[in-house]
Formats: C-alpha cells, structure tokens, sequence
C-alpha cells in the first residue's frame, strides 16, 4: 500500500484534488474533518481546548464557534501551537488508524491523507510521498474571502502564518498548480495518480 500525503497553503485547492484523487480510486481521509470531531462537544479535545481559550470561545450551543476559536489562534503563533499540541496528536493517531485499517482491507490501496500542516507539524515524515497544491497567493486571497467569509486582512494574516509555498515545495513530491481552470486541474491530478499506480512497492 502507498502512503500519501497531500497538503498545501490557505486555499490551494487540496480538498478538490482530494476529491479527483477519490474519484480515481484512491483512499482518502481529511485530517481537518478528523480535528473538528475532535473539537465537538463530547470530542477528546473539546475539554483541553475549553479549558485554554476560556469559554468565550463557545456559542449559544456550547459548541466551540471555530470563526471565534481561529480569530484568537492565527493573531498569537505561541497560542496556535498550543492549539496543534492540543489536537494534533488526536488526530495523528486516527490517521494511523485509518492507514492500518486500510491496509487490512485493501492492501493495494492509494492511501491519501489530506491535511493542511503536514509538513509544519513533521507528520510529511510519515508517508511515502508528498503532494503540494499550489496557486497564487492573489488566488488564495480571493478564494478564502469568499469560502470563508473572512476579509482580506484576515486572509492575510492566516497566510503568513502559515510556512510559505516555496518552502513547502522542498518536502513535495509531486505539485499541483491549481491556479488555472478546474480541467487543467483535473489532467493534473490524472497523470498524478499514473505515477502513483507506478510507485506503488
């Protein structure tokens, strides 16, 4: 079985070559999808997180409001760590769960974990190979304001704590330039997954 991961900056475009890849017949699991479980009521970070940010971070629910929670974390690096030593490790041992059941039930599987701090975190060091996606940094701006309804000083600030693409591109693999039209994409992330069938052990 092939381990890979996939990540990329702020609005890059990973979820949508997540998404080709699926449909190609890779595995894949989203690693912020596994956190924002974790960070539900009931989830086995939401206590320590509460217990941090205060519950100012909570809406009408009780449900950390995660607009909220990402407005106090992305303006204090030393409180976004704090954040990620919090959850990270919760989502790290799912992931490997998920690898190994993968593994047993599929042996010849493409196993794609898809998660934005990979490499920030050292977690690239645990798979096969990396893919980066990548497209303008005026590209990320636009998209973000409008995914996320964040201004564009928002978007801003949460790029430039973030490791910057070029950097990134170092520990890839593979990369992926989404900056163009979705079909160029798409021929992108086909030829990908060729090279992936290729380098399978």
């Amino acid at each position: 079985m092939l381990r890979a991961g996939l990540t990329g900056g702020l609005a890059t475009g990973k979820s949508f070559v997540g998404k080709c890849l699926a449909d190609l017949g890779c595995k894949l699991l989203k690693a912020d999808e596994i956190g924002h479980g974790l960070l539900q009521p009931g989830g086995a970070a939401y206590p320590a997180v509460v217990d941090a940010f205060g519950p100012e971070i909570l809406d009408a629910e009780g449900s950390i409001d995660r607009r909220i929670l990402g407005g106090i974390v992305f303006q204090d690096p030393a409180k976004l760590a704090q954040l990620n030593a919090l959850v990270h490790p919760a989502v790290v041992i799912r992931e490997e769960e998920w690898i190994e059941e993968t593994r047993r039930t599929d042996p010849g599987a493409i196993a794609v974990v898809e998660a934005a701090i990979l490499i920030e975190t050292g977690s690239y060091k645990r798979f096969d190979t990396i893919i980066l996606t990548v497209c303008s940094r005026e590209q990320q701006i636009e998209r973000a304001m409008k995914r996320d309804g964040l201004s564009r000083d928002e978007v801003l600030d949460r790029i430039s704590r973030q490791m910057p693409l070029d950097e990134k591109r170092k520990y890839a693999q593979y990369v992926i330039d989404t900056s163009g039209e979705k079909e160029m994409t798409v021929r992108q992330v086909r030829d990908l997954y060729d090279a992936l069938r290729r380098q399978q052990p």
